[in-house]
């Protein structure tokens, strides 16, 4: 790690002026304060928040990384992050809120300065970038999503396999045998995240138990996007009764869609939902829906957290058991004609 003392050499200045200009605890010469900061850029330094907390070295901070994506529903992740920061208090811990899309960079800063004691990972993807890092550092972490491997890691979410599984079980309980999904937006995908893909395959693995033929569209949301996709579905499945939404921002799109071209839902379509309850019951249909356990996923990951900070917490995998509640927008397949 790079050191004060050493950022003070590379600009020519004495290590009280480095932490002067760190601390702004004196008035120092614009020109002073610019060849520090430049010396500082270039060495890579970051202060040692960790060595100047009196109390046991530690920072009393949890570092939450959240990159705030514009191809995901911001409103979920916010609500995580505030459960995050409630029960983090409660705890007698800060929240420091990463949203950069820096990936394994906001890792070896957070680690490397003693910003925080601890930190809790969203957004995660199947091959995570970060993951080599927190396997490498005593640092205690947590994971709200599930990667790939979860050896070494403890990891918080919501049982996005049973989840798919459960929306077509509930379809083809009701007839449907045609069901297409409109998932995420592309680039969820490409960039295999974690949710994203594991709902897909219980989807799939269910629609193979059940006999249903499934057709999945990834959907970037709005009506534009949603009208190409609904038309792409129907052009290539025409008998399809059932539709899986797992993206919030194409749920009013779709419904709005489906009631021009004379389909009622749902007498001639069925609706399964995976989002919030309030997108759910504010729909203009009332949706079925498997709600998402923001606040509880938030929660636990802190409880989890902090008893590693204990000393007594290990390595787990804590999944949710998704619950489908049944409201105004799925019925029994029409009949054939």
């Amino acid at each position: 790690m790079v050191t004060l003392a050493e950022v003070a050499q590379h600009a020519g200045v004495s290590a009280s002026t480095v932490s002067y200009v760190l601390s702004g605890k004196r008035s120092i010469s614009a020109g002073t304060r610019q060849r520090v900061e430049q010396s500082i850029r270039e060495l890579g330094y970051h202060p040692n928040a960790g060595a100047r907390a009196l109390a046991g070295k530690r920072s009393n901070i949890i570092a939450l990384m959240i990159p705030l994506r514009t191809d995901l529903y911001v409103p979920v992740m916010m609500e995580i992050a505030i459960a995050v920061a409630t029960t983090a208090r409660t705890h007698g811990y800060d929240v420091l809120l990463l949203t950069g899309e820096e990936g394994p960079d906001a890792v070896r800063r957070v680690t490397g300065s003693g910003l925080a004691d601890a930190m809790i990972l969203m957004d995660v993807e199947l091959e995570d970038e970060r993951l080599p890092l927190l396997r490498g550092t005593d640092q205690p972490s947590v994971l709200i999503g599930l990667p790939a491997d979860t050896d070494g890691l403890t990891c918080v979410d919501l049982d996005w396999s049973a989840t798919g599984a459960l929306c077509v079980e509930h379809l083809a309980g009701l007839g449907h045998r045609d069901i297409a999904v409109i998932g995420e937006a592309p680039a969820v995908y490409e960039r295999h995240t974690g949710f994203a893909e594991r709902t897909l395959d219980g989807l799939r693995s269910a629609a193979r138990e059940t006999g249903v033929r499934l057709l999945h569209r990834p959907c970037e949301g709005g009506y534009d996007a949603m009208a190409l996709t609904l038309a792409r579905v129907f052009d290539e499945r025409p008998a399809t009764t059932g539709f899986v939404v797992q993206n919030e921002s194409a749920v009013e799109p779709l419904l709005a869609l489906l009631r021009q071209q004379g389909r009622a839902v749902p007498e001639d379509v069925s609706v399964v939902a995976i989002c919030p309850d309030q997108v759910a019951v504010q729909a203009s249909v009332r949706l079925t829906s498997v709600a998402i356990p923001a606040q509880e996923m938030g929660r636990r990951a802190v409880e989890r957290l902090v008893a590693k900070l204990e000393g007594h917490g290990g390595d787990e995998v804590v999944l949710l058991a998704p619950g489908l509640t049944r409201r105004a927008s799925s019925g029994p397949a029409p009949a054939a004609s």
